[in-house]
């Protein structure tokens, strides 16, 4: 089903994005006045323009797990659900009630997940408190990570299991194959200056570049460069500090365009085709947009690391559809979320997480990159049961609790 089938009547549309103004303000008058909840958004560690803008690496916030206390749904009742909240994936040892554990295999843990990608029972997380991709098994829930002579950033990863991982502090694209070997390197000044992301469709693999404003189109087989999008600009088809990069089932790339507050499309040749977003601070707006993914039906979903919520927007339109998260420490909440992934693959492995009546389509993992739970795993699908009443929301919530 499509989600511009979500009903979100005028009425609700405008109470929420009232409430997420009154939400906003509170967290930023909060913010700057507790030290206990302060977000690293001003640490001098870390220049503005960088990707880990948003991270500090030498202090970490309390670790206490959050308690599960019943379903989470997105949209509200009385909307009938798309998405809920499943579960979060921590280290056996942090884990709280309903959370997925897994057991870490050479004392590593998720920490700044930068970026995700998966493939059939696996997850991989691009963390820049280590600098290399780590892996979930989810088969025998142990997390592990590729070794390697890398610094990871963005990840893209292939059907056929191949990792392309772009380091910027090597300035390099470094791939490894299903086994977790180097397959080659794509690297060279003259190629990259920072190199946040990869994307790879066809013969093609489309590196974003920071320093540049471009993202650098390669021959995947020759690695020569054969195009170059952007540029430094505010005008339609450039770009001011582009972070993360992703192509769809058709060639078409979306590019989050940082500073100019948007998230940019253009086809497979590289031309603009429209634009989603704008500076702003309300529902629709972006004020420090992140990681970007697309579905199968062209939906564009986009973290916001100042909102701490990701927002659905319509392709064809551009509008918004839904938005899910906020800032907190309550199940589905966020931290300072930065990578999204859409997974098709793992379905099976989360059902049990899902409400009964909840029939799920595909996941959707959020990395948060400050907070106790540091990857959010949400499901997207149809809601089979009974229509959903606040009362009976309630009612349910009170239930779980008294168990």
């Amino acid at each position: 089903m499509n989600l511009r089938n979500t009903v979100m009547d005028k009425d609700l549309f405008i109470h929420i994005k009232k409430t997420a103004l009154i939400l906003l303000t509170a967290i930023v008058f909060f913010g700057c006045a507790a030290s206990v909840q302060k977000k690293p958004d001003d640490s001098p560690a870390v220049s503005e323009e960088s990707p880990d803008a948003d991270l500090k690496q030498d202090e970490d916030p309390a670790d206490d797990p959050v308690q599960n206390t019943g379903p989470v749904f997105y949209p509200m009742p009385p909307n009938q659900p798309r998405l809920q909240f499943l579960t979060t994936i921590s280290n056996k040892d942090k884990a709280g009630p309903g959370s997925f554990p897994v057991k870490e295999k050479t004392f590593l843990e998720i920490k700044r997940p930068f970026d995700i990608g998966a493939v059939k029972g696996k997850i991989y997380i691009s963390d820049r408190k280590f600098l290399k991709v780590l892996t979930v098994d989810l088969e025998k829930k142990v997390l592990d990570s590729i070794a390697g002579p890398y610094q990871s950033a963005g990840i893209w990863v292939t059907d056929d299991d191949y990792k392309y991982i772009a380091d910027f502090n090597e300035k390099q694209v470094v791939v490894f194959d299903a086994n977790n070997r180097i397959s080659r390197v794509y690297a060279g000044e003259e190629l990259f200056d920072k190199p946040t992301d990869v994307a790879v469709f066809g013969n093609r693999v489309y590196v974003c570049d920071l320093n540049r404003h471009q993202v650098l189109v390669l021959d995947k087989v020759s690695g020569e460069s054969i195009q170059e999008i952007g540029g430094i600009g505010t005008e339609e088809g450039k770009f001011y500090k582009p972070t993360h990069v992703i192509v769809d089932k058709e060639g078409n790339l979306y590019v989050n365009d940082f500073f100019n507050l948007r998230v940019q499309k253009f086809d497979a040749e590289g031309n603009f085709l429209k634009a989603f977003g704008q500076p702003g601070d309300t529902l629709g707006e972006f004020a420090r947009p992140k990681g970007i993914g697309i579905d199968r039906e062209g939906h564009l979903y986009a973290v916001d690391a100042a909102f701490e919520n990701v927002q659905i927007f319509d392709d064809d339109t551009t509008d918004l559809l839904l938005f899910f998260g906020s800032f907190g420490l309550e199940p589905g909440n966020m931290y300072l979320p930065n990578g999204i992934y859409i997974d098709y693959h793992n379905v099976d492995y989360f059902k049990e997480y899902a409400d009964n009546n909840f029939e799920l389509q595909y996941l959707v993992y959020v990395g948060n990159t400050w907070g106790p739970v540091r990857l959010n795993v949400y499901g997207f699908g149809n809601w089979i049961g009974p229509p959903i009443t606040e009362d009976r929301q309630n009612a349910e919530e009170s239930n779980e609790t008294t168990k």
